[in-house]
This record gives structure tokens, C-alpha cells and sequence, in this order.
């Protein structure tokens, strides 16, 4: 559809500009006073080539990140504490964002803003950018009037996030490069360095030990079929794509995710984490428990734990208390179930969770300091079968044909 371009005034006569998406000009007038806005020039603008051309180069085009949404909450509460309205803060941040995406965001909310939409409804617009989570909270700041602390509360949830994340990409980075280059250094031996010494072992005529025809049949297989070894590898990488894309495939593979030795854990105590300060945030907001607990479940970043934690709402829904609830989906310690015990009874529950969010944040520190310790020994004794493997397929054969001339001697 052709894109028009337009101006229109708002109830209070101020001028509203912008690009809208439609079928005539008449569609778009009566989009327009469906927002609210008395439309003064419509004309149609060459936006669809331009949308186009953004469409073929989609890749490259910037996108609304985490830290832009972190520095959106931060200022959107700094704004409000300050007493400047909502239209007027939104106003100053598309003028000072420096990302065209969360620009064109900001726009659009402005412009739903003054069509007579709510600040939560326009952000659920946007569900790429404004998480379930993020939209219920601004809707109870809303209905309570204390969306500036909300803002703030919503700045520290992802400020928490963020370091999670961040700590856990740091801490698998240097075992993920030594996993990698063992697998070139892997391919490498095999194509280039065993085929010479193949040569050289043929021309003695003699018998080769069963470790060196092990790795020169490996080695022969590899510079043979290296082709369809590769092609079969991104075969496998996309067929694993389109299964984890699907919800069943996502869902096995995060369960799965979860039993990995060392990783494992982390994963799950980071999860948890951010189950637990998301949980305590929505209570103290004044969220109902059970969305609470729904809302919630989208923040822990697997759908493992979010299955479980939805499983966990469904006992409330029931009438059963959240420390019965959390008893029986079997994915909290006795220490976490202690304090949900605690804080239900004496009615600090929201404290309570955050205690407990606490507590996994201290442990998922605790592991990543430690994890380069814990993955060390393994990484190692690999690196040692490796060299054991390559050093007795290799040298076995030198020595045997050693041995027998110095026996001949």
C-alpha cells in the first residue's frame, strides 16, 4: 500500500505531522480522526519506495536495543520526577536519541499519545521493543499514579538484566574460544598435517600400528568428503534453527539446556533471578499475584522455567498458596521455599522475593567467578586426549620401525 504523508491538528490545536500507511487518502483521513486528529493536508510521499529499499536491506537496518530501552526508562523517569509532561518528555527524547529505530518508536507513541491513547496501550504497539512485562507494569503506574517510580523500577529490572547477561557472555567466552580452536586445530591435522605423514608411513612398507590406520582412515574420510562434511554441518546448523524456532523444539532444547555441567546451573539460577526481582517488582507495584506470576514468567529468558512458573500461577488460580505452588513445581531450594514461607506468612512477600532474587544474583556471581575453575580441568584432560591420540598415532609408528633397525643391527 502507498504511504501518505500528513498534517493534522490535535484537540488542543497543536500541529501533528508524520507518514501513515493506506489505501487512499480517504483511509488515511479516517484513520486519522479515529486518533483524534482533524487532518489538514494528506499527500501521498514516496515513502513505499524508500520502505522498499529498507525491506531489501533489513539486515543492516538499526534496531531498538536493550540499552536503549534501558536509557528510555532512566530519562523517562528523571522527566517525570522533574514534573515535565509526558508529550513534552517524549518530545525532548525523539529529539535526543541518537538510534533512528528508537527515534521512529517514540514518534509513533507520541502520535497515540495525542490521538487519546494511553502511555501503556501505545506501548503495546510495540511488542518487538515493549516487553508483556514492561507494558503491565506502566499499566499499573498508570491506575496508581506512580508511573515515575515505575519507570525507575522498571530502569533497575533492566539494568539487573543486562548484567546478568553480560556476565554470563564473559565467563563462556574463553572456553568457547578454546572449544573452537580445537576444532580447526581438529580439521587442520586432519587435511594437512596426517596426509604427509601417510605418505611417509606407505613408503616404509611395513605394518602400521591400529591407533595411526584409525587416524589415517579418519584423515582419508575427511579430505574426501570435506564437501558434504560441511554442507551436512550447515544443514545441521539450520534444521537446528527452524526446530529451536518452533515452541516444542524451543521448549526441549531449554530443558535440555538446563542439565549441561556447569553451565546448566548457571542458566537456571540466573533465571530464577530474574523470576524472583521481576515477581517482587510487580508486588510491590500493586500487580495482582497471578499476573504477577504471568508477567513474570516472560522475563526469565527460558521457556523451560516459564512453563513451570505459568504451572506455579495455575495452583494459585486454584486457591493454593504461592509457597504450595512453588513446592510443587520443583524448581526452587528448600533455602528460596523457606522464604516464601516466611514472607507469605507475615505478608512481606514482595521483600521476601527480593531477598531471594538476591540470593541467586550472589550464587550466579559466585559461579562465574569460579566457572573458569570448574571448565579448566575439563577443557584440559581434552586437550590432553587430543594430544595423546595425535602423539600415539604419529610417533607409534616411528618408533616400531626404529626398534626393528636397531634390532637388525
Amino acid at each position: 500500500m502507498p504511504h501518505f504523508a500528513y498534517r493534522s491538528r490535535n484537540a488542543g490545536g497543536q500541529l501533528v505531522e508524520g507518514v501513515l500507511e493506506g489505501a487512499s487518502t480517504a483511509a488515511v483521513a479516517e484513520l486519522l480522526s479515529g486518533r483524534g486528529l482533524v487532518p489538514v493536508d494528506i499527500r501521498e510521499t514516496r515513502a513505499q519506495a524508500q520502505g522498499k529499499a529498507e525491506s531489501a536491506i533489513d539486515l543492516f537496518k538499526p534496531k531498538v536495543g536493550h540499552i536503549d530501552l534501558l536509557l528510555f526508562s532512566r530519562q523517562m523517569h528523571t522527566l517525570m520526577k522533574a514534573g515535565v509532561p509526558i508529550l513534552r518528555a517524549l518530545a525532548g527524547l525523539q529529539d535526543s536519541s541518537t538510534n533512528p529505530a528508537m527515534k521512529e518508536v517514540i514518534r509513533a507513541i507520541r502520535e497515540d499519545l495525542e490521538g487519546g491513547r494511553e502511555l501503556s496501550v501505545a506501548l503495546a504497539r510495540h511488542p518487538k521493543v515493549f516487553s508483556r512485562f514492561y507494558v503491565s507494569m506502566v499499566r499499573v503506574g498508570e491506575t496508581t499514579g506512580m508511573l515515575e517510580d515505575v519507570f525507575l523500577r522498571l530502569f533497575e529490572h533492566l539494568d539487573f538484566e543486562r548484567f546478568m547477561r553480560e556476565q554470563v557472555k564473559s565467563a563462556l567466552r574463553y572456553p568457547m574460544f578454546v572449544v573452537i580452536a580445537m576444532a580447526i586445530a581438529i580439521v587442520i591435522i586432519n587435511i594437512f598435517v596426517i596426509p604427509a605423514f601417510a605418505k611417509v608411513f606407505k613408503g616404509f612398507g611395513a605394518e602400521l600400528p591400529l591407533m595411526t590406520r584409525i587416524l589415517i582412515g579418519f584423515s582419508d574420510f575427511m579430505v574426501a568428503w570435506w564437501p558434504a562434511m560441511l554442507a551436512g554441518l550447515i544443514l545441521g546448523i539450520v534444521v537446528f534453527r527452524a526446530w529451536v524456532a518452533t515452541p516444542r523444539g524451543r521448549y526441549d532444547w531449554e530443558a535440555l539446556a538446563l542439565r549441561i555441567p556447569v553451565a546448566g546451573k548457571i542458566v537456571r539460577k540466573a533465571g530464577l533471578a530474574r523470576f524472583a526481582r521481576s515477581f517482587a517488582l510487580g508486588i510491590k507495584s500493586g500487580v495482582p499475584v497471578m499476573q504477577a506470576l504471568s508477567n513474570s514468567a516472560q522475563t526469565v529468558d527460558n521457556s523451560y522455567l516459564a512453563r513451570h512458573i505459568e504451572r506455579m500461577r495455575e495452583s494459585v488460580e486454584r486457591g493454593e498458596s504461592v509457597l504450595r505452588a512453588a513446592i510443587g513445581v520443583g524448581i526452587f531450594t528448600p533455602v528460596v521455599l523457606q522464604m516464601v514461607a516466611v514472607g507469605e506468612e507475615s505478608g512481606s512477600l514482595d521483600d521476601m522475593m527480593e531477598e531471594v532474587g538476591q540470593l541467586y544474583q550472589r550464587e550466579v556471581e559466585y559461579e562465574l567467578k569460579t566457572l573458569g575453575a570448574q571448565i579448566e580441568p575439563i577443557l584440559i584432560v581434552a586437550l590432553g586426549i587430543l594430544v595423546l591420540i595425535l602423539a600415539l598415532g604419529v610417533f607409534l609408528p616411528m618408533w616400531d620401525l626404529g626398534s626393528a633397525a636397531f634390532g637388525r643391527k
